[in-house]
This record gives C-alpha cells, structure tokens and sequence, in this order.
C-alpha cells in the first residue's frame, strides 16, 4: 500500500466497467481520465451531453484506446435517472465501478422535476435512484463498488429530518449543501449494511477532495459563491489530486465496505483513509434517511 499514492497504483482495469456521474468537468474528468487510463470502460453519465462528448474526446487523446462513452443522465429528474438506468441495464453484462461523482454546491434555491430540494434532489436522491435501480447488476457483479463523494462540508451538516427540502424554514444553501453531502455518508452506511446482509459481492465507500479547484458552488449568487474561483485558485489543489481519494477508494484492492477517503491534511494532500464525523457514523439516521429515501423515490432495491 502506497503512503503516497497516485493513479500509477491503480491495478488493472482491463474488462471492468465504471459509471461516473458528472464526468465532463472537475473531479469526474479527472476520475474518468483515471479509469480509463488503467483500461477501464467508463460511462460517463452526464446531463449536458455536448459538454460530455468534448470531455470524451480529450479522455480520448490522453489515454491511447481509451474505452468511453456518452450518456444522457439528469439526476434532478427521477425519470431520466430510471431511463438511463434501464438502458445501461439492458445491454450490460456486468458494472464493478458505480461512481456517484455529480453534485450541487450552495445553489440558490430551487427544486429537482420531482419538487425535492435541488441540492438533496440531486447529491442523495437522485444517486440514491440510480443506485437502487442497478443493485441487481451490482450484486451480479463480483467484486463490485458503489463509490459516493462527499464532502468535508458533511462536518457542519445537520439532518432536518422534519423539513428535508427547507419548506418550512428560512432556505440556507450552506446548509442545504452539507445536509445532503452528510446524507452521502449515511446513505454508504446504509447500503454497505444492506449489501452485507444481503451476501451480496459489493461493497460502498465514499470519499471527498478536500478543497479542489473546480467550477462547483459557482452557480449560485450569493457573496461566497462569487469569491470561490478567485480565491479557489489560490488556495485549493487541483481536481487531478482532489480525485485521487475517490479513485483509491473504487480501486485499490483490500478496501473494507464503509471506508471514506479523503486528503491527508482534510483541505489537501494525498489520499488517505479518513474517519468521517461522528454525525455522519449515526446508525439510527442512516436508517432513517434510507427509509424517506425509500418513500420518496418509490424504490426499495433490498425488498
């Protein structure tokens, strides 16, 4: 096991197939870019499908024979989630790398097609959906991964389990944003326990990019979205090096079900295993939040 380690450690990937959500800019380019790079096929699985065709193209003339493709996946719609879903299905024999990469960061408020909260619509209940939908091909699948990014926004986030979406309360889009970044180490709790007794030959990990110079948060108005590009360039890394946890955590053999990775110093530095807070390790929320998430999606993979 390396101390520092880099895409050079990913074992072969020949014969493997991945799916990574939001794979045509930030951490899933650079997550794709790695995949492919060991032989993996990657799908890459994103809403704006001329932004994903230019990024496969330069995945392409990075990695010779690069083994990648485009497909259309709008996790703010639980419709488009079930479409892509029953597609790749279709026409697959196997998944081993189930990259939950796509996410939202302190956007102004809004709602997904399904009236949820955009932020929770899309960094849990959309990859929840996707998950739930291709638990069969997971399980049939020996040695398989889900692999959920989170944050270390998770350390502030709080459960409004009376009022998930802010319909009741004053909306704040920090705090939008770290509930549903702690929902993504809750919702691995709960899948890893399902998957263990369950006998299923899959496991869930999660990981985060400590502070990672991308476009994300960028979107929203308010006054600390607007100094994040600016000051992001000074003092973050590099989406190549913010990737590297969630690609040791999908890759490197001998992870244990339930493990998080992130940088060693939480904001930068190499791949490590990390503890996750003590909110985010609540046994009783991570069932909790699997069963609204249950009721909400109308999918129970495990029934």
């Amino acid at each position: 096991m390396s101390a520092h380690w880099t895409t050079a450690d990913i074992p072969d990937l020949t014969g493997r197939v991945a799916i990574v959500t939001g794979a045509n800019a930030g951490l899933g380019l650079e997550i794709t870019k790695g995949l492919a790079g060991a032989g993996a096929t990657v799908v890459m699985a994103c809403r704006n499908l001329d932004k994903a065709e230019a990024a496969a193209a330069q995945v392409r003339a990075l990695v010779a024979d690069a083994a990648v493709e485009v497909r259309q996946l709008d996790l703010a719609s639980l419709a488009s989630v079930r479409s892509f879903a029953e597609e790749f299905a279709a026409g697959a024999t196997r998944l081993d790398i189930l990259g939950n990469n796509a996410g939202l960061m302190a956007l102004d408020q809004s709602t997904t097609a399904d009236g949820f909260e955009m932020q929770f619509g899309v960094n849990h209940l959309g990859h929840f959906a996707l998950t739930a939908h291709l638990v069969p091909i997971l399980r049939a699948t020996p040695g398989s991964r889900v692999v959920n990014m989170s944050s270390m926004g998770h350390r502030p986030g709080r459960m409004h389990f009376d009022d998930l979406m802010f319909e009741h309360h004053r909306y704040q889009r920090w705090g939008a944003y770290f509930q549903s970044k702690l929902s993504n180490l809750l919702f691995t709790a709960a899948l890893q326990k399902r998957f263990v007794a369950s006998g299923a030959p899959t496991i869930a990990v999660a990981a985060h990019p400590g502070a990672s110079h991308t476009d994300l948060g960028t979107e929203g108005t308010g006054l600390l979205n607007r100094m994040l590009d600016p000051f992001g360039k000074v003092f973050s890394q590099s989406a190549a090096i913010g990737a590297l946890p969630f690609l040791r955590a999908a890759t490197e053999p001998g992870v244990a079900g339930g493990a998080y990775y992130g940088p060693r110093y939480l904001v930068r530095g190499h791949a490590v295993l990390e503890t996750p807070s003590r909110s985010a390790r609540n046994a009783d929320a991570a069932e909790t939040l699997w069963r609204i998430s249950e009721g909400l999606t109308d999918l129970h993979p495990f029934a």
